[in-house]
C-alpha cells in the first residue's frame, strides 16, 4: 500500500485544489454532507497526483459547509476543507475571539503572578 499524504493548494473559483504525493495512481473519494461529489478530478503532477474538486453550488451559501477527502480502496481520511460564509460565520469568529481574548487575559494574570 502507497503512503498518502494530501498537501492543500487552496480554494480558486470554486474549485479546490490539492497535491496528493503517492506512488501509483489512487482512487480517492470526497464526501459533501455524506454524499459523494461527482466533479472530483485527478491529474499527474510531477511530484504525484494534482486533485481537483469542484465545489458545488449548493455549498456556496451562509454556514460551515465541510468536504472529506478519502482513499476509495482502504477509506482512510486523508484531509478534508471546509467554507465558511455568511452572518453566522461572523457569529463564530466573534465567538472564537472572545475566547481567545480570555485565554490570553488568563495567560497574562498567570506569568505576571510568576515574575
Amino acid at each position: 500500500m502507497t503512503n498518502l499524504i494530501l498537501t492543500s493548494l487552496g480554494l480558486e473559483n470554486g474549485t479546490w485544489m490539492g497535491h496528493l504525493q503517492a506512488d501509483t495512481q489512487p482512487e480517492i473519494s470526497v464526501s459533501y454532507r455524506g454524499d459523494a461529489l461527482d466533479e472530483v478530478h485527478l491529474s499527474p503532477a510531477d511530484t504525484g497526483w494534482e486533485l481537483c474538486v469542484q465545489v458545488p453550488d449548493v455549498a456556496l451559501s451562509d454556514g460551515v459547509h465541510s468536504f472529506v477527502i478519502s482513499d476509495s480502496v482502504s477509506g482512510l481520511k486523508l484531509g478534508g476543507f471546509s467554507i465558511i460564509a455568511g452572518n453566522a460565520a461572523a457569529d463564530d469568529l466573534r465567538a472564537e475571539l472572545d475566547l481567545m481574548r480570555a485565554e490570553l487575559d488568563m495567560l497574562k494574570r498567570v506569568f505576571r503572578r510568576s515574575q
